[in-house]
């Protein structure tokens, strides 16, 4: 197994304070069942899953609990056996009101598995696909897009390079470092599931160099695939993690403006995700549980847990010892993506990485000032945007200018705002300008829609 270094770096990035050693040195451990689980129903990108179970419902582990709401959606299944106390409303990390099935949960627990695939390696790829989808697995790194919707592009989008992407960038998070360290061997089959789905040549794992553990798991588990295999060491540098990004590191090929990594002949997939893939084929089980570190200075014992969807943030935090003092700041997340919360009252999800706590040392308070045109976020930005520009053209209300210059090319890394020394909440400019542009292109398409069927 060949372990070769990045030769090529995109342009812009930063280098924040990573805070890595509060928790890659702790091995992952299982999270105590809690007395209730509150599941929501919007874990993934698309539309909401829709309940199939009613209240008084007796489920197991693993029983599907909610089908999928479309076509880019996935299912949910029960993270616990117990009853369904409620159907309610709950709000996600970032601030959005869903749906949600409340357990109880049983003191004993019974399982409600798929039956294994034991045959993978020859097994029709659209029975591997149709597993995956079954599962409810969707991707762990970021906004949740469902796996079996990834893993089908189009005939004229043949996919020859498979990334697992392993680098992990955000500050203080380490639990895909661990899921490495730990799951080397699970993740290398769940990378052969999906180059068998894809029939792609070229397997990449890409590992920032801060990680030399995981490194090193990685190479030792693919020694024995075949064909052309490599560990990409990448240099360390934010947002590294990101796709088009974490492409061109690895391969030099750059995704269009508007387009997506299947118009690079790529596929990057998180390495956690991986993992779901190789669970919901070789053990049929489904997507219930993932890994959510809890760090940052303002936690007595930072650890990583291996988490039962619905439990609550503030339940995972006690069990790492609770807080220490009075926290400043509570993000779901990592300090350069993730949303700050309210409360701990929030349930864990698909897509809940990590839950920093920060102490009143860590935060700062500050007030915006105008911009002073000095262009450092113009150097920051991975995208090659004009973060300044943009950020004035949405605060002037003009966001058709600020989608002609390509808002919507904006990853919202948090690059820009790191190195405003004005302290402008730019990447909260550009999630406010997105979402116009997403509602009034919805809003078009409705209407569309609605002139097609008369």
């Amino acid at each position: 197994m060949k372990i070769i270094n990045s030769p090529f770096h995109f342009k812009g990035g930063i280098h924040p304070q990573y805070h890595k050693d509060l928790g890659d040195r702790e091995a992952i451990r299982e999270l105590p069942l809690p007395a209730k689980l509150t599941v929501p129903m919007s874990m993934h990108l698309g539309a909401p899953a829709k309940p199939v179970v009613k209240v008084g419902d007796i489920v197991k582990a693993g029983q599907l609990i909610a089908e999928a709401g479309g076509f880019i959606s996935a299912p949910v299944h029960a993270p616990a056996s117990g009853q369904v106390k409620a159907i309610d409303q709950t709000v996600t990390a970032p601030g959005r009101p869903c749906q949600a099935i409340v357990i109880e949960t049983s003191p004993e627990q019974e399982w409600e598995l798929m039956p294994p695939i034991a045959d993978w390696g020859s097994a029709d790829p659209k029975i591997l696909l149709e597993r995956i989808g079954a599962a409810g697995v969707v991707g762990m790194g970021g906004a949740g897009f469902p796996t079996k919707v990834k893993l089908s592009p189009p005939p004229n989008k043949p996919i020859d390079t498979i990334i697992l992407n392993g680098a992990e960038c955000e500050p203080y998070l380490t639990g895909d470092n661990r899921m490495m360290v730990e799951h080397a061997d699970h993740i290398a089959v769940g990378a052969q599931i999906m180059r068998r789905i894809l029939g792609a040549e070229k397997l990449r794992v890409a590992i920032e160099d801060n990680k030399p553990d995981a490194i090193e798991a990685m190479a030792k588990a693919f020694e024995g695939v075949d064909g052309d295999v490599a560990v990409v060491r990448l240099h360390t540098v934010y947002p590294q993690g990101s796709e088009k990004h974490q492409i061109y590191a690895v391969t030099g090929r750059e995704v269009p403006r508007g387009g997506l990594p299947m118009d690079a002949g790529c596929v990057v997939e998180n390495v956690s995700t991986v993992y779901a893939i190789y669970d919901a084929v070789v053990n049929g089980r489904p997507l219930t549980r993932r890994v959510i570190e809890v760090t940052g200075e303002g936690v007595a014992h930072p650890a990583n847990l291996m988490a039962p969807f619905g439990v609550s943030y503030a339940e995972m935090i006690e069990a790492c010892g609770g807080y220490v003092g009075k926290p400043a700041k509570l993000i779901s997340g990592g300090p350069m993506m993730g949303f700050a919360q309210a409360s701990g009252d929030i349930p864990c999800g698909k897509t809940t990485g990590g839950i920093l706590v920060l102490p009143p040392r860590e935060v700062s308070n500050f007030t915006s000032q105008a911009c002073i045109s000095c262009g450092r976020c113009v150097d920051a930005c991975p995208m090659r945007l004009i973060p300044s520009e943009l950020s004035q053209l949405i605060e002037a209300e003009d966001i058709d200018g600020a989608a002609n210059i390509s808002l919507m090319d904006c990853v919202e890394c948090g690059c820009c705002s790191w190195v405003c020394p004005a302290h402008r909440p730019l990447v909260q400019h550009f999630r406010r300008g997105k979402a116009i542009v997403n509602a009034k292109r919805a809003a078009e398409r409705a209407k569309q829609q609605e002139a097609a069927k008369k």
